[in-house]
């Protein structure tokens, strides 16, 4: 009798450890309230900042950017909003999506779309207030083949700047030392297979890595792909352990991230967005943060979207 409940223990441990490594149930919360999507996240000082789109309306209609500050990762605080565009542009009113930011100069450079146009805003802080830097789009609409939407932008660690941008295809061009301003003849088409969206750029160890989000966003396989290269100009050879981020049980359309590494470390994050659960789609998409690994030859290992946030301190 006595080995007849032990093995019965032994097969109800072994059930419940089974199924708390196989539940897709039950994913961590959401890092920010409601829903917002598209998450630019980045380190400034001792804080980290994410800026998103705000979601929750039929064909992304919202017209206004909000951001976020964090200490550790996990609390995220209201700032304001730091770009509204009826107010604020007098060449786009509506469907402010997908924001980037980046600082040079003693500056802050905010990229964004608006009305499938990207501008460029600027601030002394990133928490704004931000004052369109040109008065008219930066990349108009029509300017090259697809949507032009989707800006990043990487400052290399020489100064220079980069930005990239498209749905439908990857362009690159290289940015004037004013961060408002490039050459239009020198701006770089292609596309990586799968490539459908959200581009971002960041690099580690000498090596660049292109991200970018495939399928649509409304499509629950959405999810995130990279390629590598010694320039930031590229050529990319995309890696073979792709998708790197994707959705799995209750976690659906896992895409359009951005990436960050806590100051002073090798530790690194990565934010993106899933339909909101419960009940969420295409157009109810919430952010999400979750650790992102590298192995020993620099390959970014699949990300767990079921992994518990832990906070995180800048040093």
């Amino acid at each position: 009798m006595k080995n007849a409940l032990l093995t019965l223990a032994g097969v109800a441990f072994f059930s419940c450890s089974a199924l708390a490594q196989t539940d897709t149930l039950h994913a961590p919360a959401a890092v920010l309230p409601n829903v917002y999507a598209d998450p630019h996240i980045a380190a400034f000082g001792n804080k980290f900042y994410i800026y998103p789109t705000t979601d929750g309306s039929e064909g992304w209609n919202s017209s206004s950017f909000t951001a976020w500050s964090s200490k550790d990762l996990v609390k995220w605080k209201y700032e304001k909003v730091i770009l509204d565009l009826p107010k604020d542009l007098s060449w786009a009113k509506a469907r402010a999506w997908a924001p980037a930011i980046a600082y040079k100069n003693g500056q802050y450079y905010y990229y964004f779309t608006a009305d499938v146009n990207i501008g460029v805003a600027v601030s002394d802080k990133p928490v704004g207030p931000f004052k369109d830097a040109l008065g008219k789009p930066l990349i108009k609409k029509g300017m090259l083949k697809g949507q032009m939407i989707d800006p990043m932008v990487f400052v290399d660690d020489d100064g220079e700047a980069y930005l990239y941008f498209g749905q439908g295809n990857c362009n690159i061009v290289k940015l004037g030392a004013d961060m408002v301003s490039y050459d239009s003849t020198k701006v770089a088409t292609f596309k990586p297979k799968g490539y459908n969206e959200g581009s971002f750029v960041f690099k580690r160890k000498g090596t660049y890595y292109l991200m970018w989000s495939e399928y649509d966003t409304r499509d629950p396989r959405y999810s995130v792909a990279y390629a590598t290269s010694k320039s930031p100009l590229g050529p990319f050879v995309k890696a073979e352990n792709h998708p790197v981020l994707k959705g799995k049980g209750v976690v659906k359309g896992a895409g359009h991230h951005s990436v960050v590494r806590v100051p002073g470390t090798d530790d690194w994050y990565i934010a993106y967005h899933r339909f909101k659960i419960p009940g969420g789609n295409g157009y109810n998409r919430e952010t999400c943060i979750s650790p992102m690994r590298f192995d020993e030859q620099g390959n970014i290992l699949p990300v767990d979207v079921f992994e518990k946030l832990k906070p995180v301190k800048v040093k």
